[in-house]
């Protein structure tokens, strides 16, 4: 009796969330029958869920935009939009939406300024941090990123050297950028660099609270939690331990998140021990300086997911996109010339970080950056908010409580805005009237919840790829000359940049 009782139980429970699924479909709360979209997407959120899993969930959005058009429905409560009108009222300034659900998989110990879901919330962190980013700091920060580029030179300029005796140097530029940007961005997020340039190696050792020493790579935890997060991140949330449990890769990428908070921890818990040695300016001194509204500080929890915010969003993000950029530039030769003999040209011998009258005398610098950004963003997918109110779209009604996204790749591939969408043309950003244009390049994001780092992320783009192309004569090895394959974590990243490395004087 007892069997059959607990196999009556065991069913129920297995067919509960079936029928409730189905009972949804047909009530329609949110009126999202008419659209379009794959047949296991308007029940269950575990399609979105497995096209994230594939790390290839960008094509996938994609392919499902070019059969059906510009608005594809991808999850029971969710809508995909593909246009750039939809930008303004889906993540626009002067709505009053707020993120999903999705952001939730990202918070460890506290919400960050990133994933909080609350818009009170997020404007009491943006306004203490956002001063970290002012024009003034970021002047304050170039000495530092001048002493880091110039380490990296160093490094470099060894392994050109080699090609010098008739030795060939072919080199993965990915995991170098990773070096560099990493080392920047921990040396003003947590008071020191992690030594990834020197020690040719994104290995990082911390001690643990217990006192253990630990080693870890770097990249490969911000990739296991990137993919963990937008992953698990696509399900109800009572169904993620779940999933966790049943993927062995979610449960390692789950760990791999909490490493990344203790690492973080580590660091910020040692420089607020150390204090501010050197007096200097960085992002740490400025979260530890800040007061909101009622005068209060940041405490000690809240300051090491802030720290470890703008590590995971202003490492990978730019050291992505450096390679994204040496590999479209390298792929054009004709680009690669032009933009050498603006350098050469603009800036002769300069090393280190270009203030910001240097960059304006470099159009066509900041065209190719442009470009390579547009043509393969570090963010392909859309972010998701939740309508706070209906709103009129174009004729539909997108109703208040159901989740909108606008993919980024599709907005950037817009044969409507670019006509050659696909081409690498940095002369697209060389015209007169780029408004519409402008409009709709978001590798920032748009709106409030856009990224608050981008200035320094400028900086860096600018400063890196002048130095790179200014100094060294490159040409692409192996497959990179044929294609720049990318697997899709949170981020879309390239797998690897393989070039040949030469000085160039």
């Amino acid at each position: 009796m007892f069997t059959l009782i607990s196999g009556f139980v065991f069913c129920l429970a297995c067919l509960s969330p079936v029928v409730i699924a189905v009972v949804n479909y047909f009530k329609d709360q949110h009126g999202l029958k008419r659209f379009p979209g794959p047949f296991l997407a308007k029940f269950s959120r575990i399609w979105l869920a497995r096209a994230a899993r594939t790390r290839k969930r960008y094509s996938i959005i994609h392919d499902l935009h070019k059969k059906h058009g510009s608005i594809v429905r991808i999850a029971p409560d969710e809508l995909s939009i593909a246009d750039v009108d939809a930008l303004d009222i889906v993540m626009g300034h002067g709505t009053k939406h707020t993120k999903s659900e999705f952001y939730d998989a990202f918070v460890s110990v506290h919400a960050g300024v990133f994933n909080t879901r609350s818009r009170a919330d997020h404007a009491r962190k943006r306004k203490l941090i956002s001063a970290a980013f002012s024009p003034k700091n970021i002047v304050e920060f170039q000495p530092l990123v001048s002493a880091h580029l110039l380490k990296f030179v160093k490094q470099w300029d060894k392994l050109a050297a080699k090609s010098l005796s008739g030795e060939r140097t072919t080199i993965n530029c990915l995991p170098w950028m990773h070096y560099l940007t990493f080392d920047i961005v921990s040396d003003l997020a947590f008071g020191e660099p992690f030594g990834m340039i020197e020690s040719g190696s994104d290995i990082v050792t911390f001690l643990e609270p217990t006192g253990q020493v630990k080693r870890l790579s770097a990249v490969g935890i911000l990739d296991e939690r990137g993919e963990y997060s937008s992953t698990t991140g696509c399900l109800p949330s009572i169904l993620r331990p779940i999933w966790t449990f049943l993927d062995a890769r979610m449960s390692i990428c789950h760990k791999s998140a909490e490493s990344l908070n203790g690492m973080s921890r580590n660091y910020v818990a040692k420089r607020l021990t150390e204090g501010n040695v050197n007096d200097r300016k960085d992002i740490l001194a400025c979260l530890q300086e800040g007061k909101d509204s009622n005068g209060l500080p940041m405490g000690k929890d809240e300051m090491m997911v802030e720290a470890t915010t703008q590590l995971v969003g202003g490492s990978d993000t730019t050291s992505n996109t450096l390679t994204v950029i040496i590999w479209w530039v390298l792929k054009h030769p004709e680009v690669h010339k032009k933009l050498v003999s603006e350098l050469d040209e603009k800036l002769g011998d300069h090393d280190g970080a270009l203030g910001n009258d240097d960059s304006k005398k470099l159009p066509y610098l900041n065209a190719c950056i442009r470009e390579a950004s547009r043509i393969h963003s570090p963010f392909s997918l859309g972010l998701p908010r939740i309508m706070s109110e209906d709103v009129n779209y174009k004729g539909y009604l997108l109703r208040k409580g159901m989740v909108c996204s606008v993919p980024v790749y599709e907005i950037h591939h817009d044969p409507k805005i670019w006509g050659d969408p696909f081409v690498f043309r940095p002369e697209r950003w060389l015209v007169k009237d780029i408004r519409n244009l402008e409009k709709a390049f978001i590798p920032f994001s748009v709106g409030p919840r856009a990224c608050v780092g981008r200035n320094l992320a400028n900086l860096e783009l600018q400063s890196i790829i002048a130095t790179i192309f200014s100094r060294y004569d490159m040409t692409l090895e192996g497959e990179s000359k044929e294609c720049l394959k990318s697997k899709e974590y949170f981020l879309n990243k390239p797998v690897a940049c393989w070039v040949s490395l030469k000085p160039r004087n």
